[in-house]
């Protein structure tokens, strides 16, 4: 087990995901990776967010926390710098690993429910609270 976390972008009634293509399979992840041994999960959050996206993030608050194979942690944030759609993270320059394909994209936040996101239950609850920011 391995704890992970991931940072949720939002901006003009959007959301940033990661557009995952494994084979013939496509589906949605929220950016993010595994915490590292002495890193923080906000720090961890941050980091993710510069090799995966190419942006410099401030962290806003926890949106949430779900457990599979170790607890994965959701962190509102807002871009501070950088340059989206930049990251240089392994999976994004190692077209070998046979992992598929990674790429950065931005969502409107009603089109969640029609599209393979993971974890679904993360969309639901993004949803949720958008509906009651009115974001």
């Amino acid at each position: 087990m391995r704890n992970r976390n991931s940072v949720v972008l939002l901006e003009n009634n959007q959301v940033v995901l990661i557009r995952r293509r494994v084979d013939k399979l496509e589906y949605y992840v929220f950016p993010g990776g595994g915490i590292e041994v002495n890193e923080t999960p906000e720090e961890a959050a941050k980091r993710e967010a510069l090799e995966e996206l190419g942006v410099v993030v401030s962290i806003t608050s926890c949106l949430g926390i779900l457990s599979y194979h170790g607890d994965q942690y959701f962190f509102l944030a807002r871009i501070v710098s950088g340059r989206f759609g930049t990251g240089m993270g392994e999976e994004f320059c190692n077209k070998t690993t046979g992992r598929g394909t990674y790429h950065p994209v931005w969502i409107d936040i009603p089109q969640l429910m029609n599209i393979d996101v993971k974890p679904k239950e993360m969309a639901e609850l993004l949803i949720e609270k958008c509906n009651e920011l009115h974001v």
